[in-house]
């Protein structure tokens, strides 16, 4: 049987793993924490604006899994928010347990706390990946799904220092990219002023520690909109972010908030003592990011060139998902590029046609303009996303953009590409 490893558990990582398992792989999946799904556990956003539209083409291709596991976990749904309609919202206490089980339902092997550290390399082709404590997985081809966050030295370097995030590289040790270990060459990312790098998007308060009517309006309708005093209003602040979608001036006027079972904080940090000084937060506390106050973890610090099958250049048997895939933010971003490369990732070492994505559906047209856009210099300082910003506003404008789930089946068809990660491949 053909042996598919895939190093790191994220969203693009489980997806990775889950369609190479149904093509008819063995699969392992490394993770170096302790929980799947890396900042999924604490994200929670899903199916906004056109992400409505790449959710449901991924579940006509057959990927529903992971989309079953967040539409399942939901805590509202079909909501609104500045900029952002019929949106979901997950629990993020719930999540990754959920997304283990669609794991273990699907056969995937998987290994928490198990740390890539190095490569056993044939000229340009990965024989084996090593973890930390010196254990070997052999494989015929390799998906990275390592991200492009960290280590702490880059949100010391670019960002405002360790943050104490979700990542957790102080307890786990640093990310290692798989890629950069193989020998392809990686670039950095870049914000509108040149600088390398963006911030996360977003912090969680507790949900408690903000006033009942703040705490009641989140329960009841998923999302808190609170003005800011002019005074206390972070100027500038959106433009570092790696989520661009949000970069609007409600987000800097008002505190925003979603209920993903905490208090979601639209925005990369906040001072303490300013946002105590906003009616209703007297008492706020920050949960995730514990210096929430300064910064949060810098991103896309290493991502790969790769092709519209995702085959990462300069290597023979890898693949790339998520952030490695290029400056795409979000789950479902992450998701969709993860199927395609473990479905490729089969079909590859089993010398069948590799499936590309035609651009008249919109996650073929984001991996085919993210592509090309990241080999140039305005490109890179740039992020995409189906939810919003420069890609949403390119969805919009080619009429890939729907909510039609009927007419999304019926172009994924037209496609021939209904059910395609249903099939086993060898």
């Amino acid at each position: 049987m053909v042996k598919v490893v895939v190093v790191g558990g994220g969203w693009s990582g489980c997806a990775a793993a889950i369609t190479a398992k149904k093509a008819g792989a063995e699969v392992t999946l490394l993770e170096r924490c302790d929980m799947l799904l890396g900042t999924g556990l604490v994200g929670g956003i899903m199916r906004n604006n056109g992400r409505f539209t790449a959710t449901e083409e991924a579940i006509a291709m057959g990927g529903n899994e992971l989309f079953d596991a967040t539409d399942a976990c939901s805590r509202h749904r079909n909501m609104e928010f500045p900029g952002h309609k019929h949106a979901s919202l997950y629990d993020i206490a719930k999540i990754e347990p959920a997304v283990q089980q669609k794991l273990t339902e699907a056969g995937v092997k998987f290994h928490l706390e198990a740390r890539f550290s190095d490569v056993v390399m044939d000229g340009q082709t990965i024989k084996a990946v090593k973890t930390e404590d010196g254990t070997v997985y052999e494989g015929d081809v390799f998906v990275d799904c390592t991200g492009t966050a960290g280590p702490q030295g880059n949100c010391s370097k670019y960002g405002n220092g360790c943050a104490m995030c979700v990542l957790r590289c102080p307890s786990y040790g640093p990310r290692v990219s798989l890629a950069g270990k193989a020998g392809a060459k990686e670039f950095m990312g870049k914000k509108g002023d040149g600088s390398f790098g963006a911030m996360s998007g977003s912090c969680k308060l507790f949900k408690e520690s903000l006033s009942d009517e703040i705490c009641n309006e989140l329960n009841a309708k998923g999302v808190a909109v609170i003005p800011i005093p002019e005074h206390l209003r972070k100027s500038g602040v959106l433009g570092k972010k790696a989520c661009q979608q949000y970069a609007l001036p409600e987000f800097e006027q008002n505190v925003i908030l979603l209920d993903t079972g905490h208090a979601k904080l639209m925005t990369p940090y906040y001072p303490i003592d300013n946002l105590r000084q906003i009616p209703g937060f007297e008492t706020a506390r920050f949960e995730d990011p514990y210096s929430g106050g300064k910064g949060n973890s810098m991103r896309y610090m290493a991502v790969s060139h790769r092709d519209n099958n995702l085959k990462v250049e300069g290597v023979d048997n890898l693949f790339c998902g998520g952030e490695k895939a290029g400056l795409l933010v979000g789950h479902t971003e992450a998701i969709v590029t993860g199927q395609l490369a473990g479905a490729n990732a089969v079909r590859f070492i089993c010398g069948k046609e590799l499936i590309e994505i035609p651009t008249n559906l919109a996650i073929g047209d984001a991996i085919d303009h993210v592509g090309k856009q990241m080999r140039t210099e305005e490109g890179i300082t740039l992020k995409y996303t189906f939810s919003g910003s420069v890609y949403f506003k390119r969805m919009q404008e080619l009429g890939l953009y729907t909510t039609d789930v009927a007419a999304i089946k019926a172009k994924v068809k037209e496609a021939g590409l209904e059910g395609v990660y249903d099939q086993k491949i060898c």
